[in-house]
């Protein structure tokens, strides 16, 4: 081949392909309101809350805050207190819902009643705050429409024996309302995903449906079922405006503890408050962490 002359191919001389131009895409446009939001009400925030937090009375760098959220009681309570209504309340909320949606996807149940479960979940899911507190005074309240029927069905006054709904349970109960919607909506395309050669192949070689379900279906969906437990978790340990509606300030929650150190006259302290926050985030990104790594586990095997 001879070479280029003059600025000429010579006989022989191949052209030579030309890379292909990149075409600037504008597709990114489309995400940038979401990076914004997130900077502004989410990372923001948070870095505001870590500097903050190490932050002492006269305005420079100081570990005071975290001395005092260790040195008192109540404030360790309420973290361990928290963390309990939040676990019962993920468990309780998994178990239900998990029920609830293989009984809708696989039980066998009507069609119609998959998409009203699901347009269900998805409203009760993100139903909260002075709403859903004063639904449930209306409805298990002293005078409440069930606390009467079953005063009246039964001679049975439920707060003469124990229970009310200004307490641990009762608000656990309150929370289970949003806690297991939120499971079925999570666990319902899981469910979906389970395929029916697994269960075919499983019967060919004599499993029963239990042993079905104990060796392949089980194990499949557990990453899943504990990466949900871990959502609900979280998703109940930042609970307030539920808690707050319900029950003032008689139970002691981490989230209660924050919005009286930030608004009310004698316990006046953003700092702490701040401290407190921080021990919230660092929950929330441990609950976060765990359930995306979860749900990687089980997405190898659903798709």
């Amino acid at each position: 081949m001879r070479r280029l002359e003059n600025g000429r191919l010579g006989k022989g001389d191949a052209p030579q392909a030309r890379p292909p131009r990149r075409k600037s895409s504008w597709a990114w446009l489309g995400v940038m309101p979401f990076y914004v939001f997130i900077f502004a009400f989410l990372i923001v925030p948070s870095l505001s809350i870590v500097v903050r937090s190490f932050r002492g009375p006269s305005g420079g760098f100081s570990f005071v805050n975290f001395a005092t959220l260790i040195s008192r009681v109540d404030l360790m309570r309420a973290y361990l207190l928290t963390t309990e209504i939040s676990v019962v309340t993920a468990v309780g909320g998994a178990i239900f819902g998990f029920l609830l949606a293989y009984a809708v996807i696989l039980g066998g149940l009507p069609r119609f009643l998959r998409s009203f479960l699901m347009t269900f979940s998805g409203v009760a899911a993100n139903f909260g705050g002075v709403p859903l507190a004063f639904a449930f005074i209306a409805t298990m309240g002293q005078t409440g429409l069930i606390t009467r029927f079953i005063n009246s069905a039964f001679d049975v006054n439920l707060y003469t024996e124990g229970f009310t709904l200004y307490s641990f349970w009762g608000l656990s109960i309150v929370y289970l309302y949003f806690q297991f919607p939120l499971m079925v909506l999570i666990m319902a395309p899981a469910l979906d995903g389970l395929k029916r050669e697994w269960r075919e192949a499983a019967q060919n070689l004599g499993a029963s449906s239990l042993q079905f379900w104990r060796h392949v279906a089980f194990p499949i969906l557990l990453p899943s079922i504990l990466g949900t437990m871990i959502l609900l978790f979280g998703n109940s340990f930042g609970a307030y405006a539920t808690a707050f509606a319900l029950t003032g300030t008689n139970i002691n929650l981490v989230p209660i503890q924050i919005g009286a150190n930030i608004s009310a006259d004698v316990l006046f302290n953003p700092g702490l408050a701040n401290a407190l926050a921080l021990g919230m985030v660092v929950i929330m990104a441990i609950s976060i962490v765990g359930y995306t790594t979860l749900q990687r586990r089980t997405a190898r095997w659903l798709r």
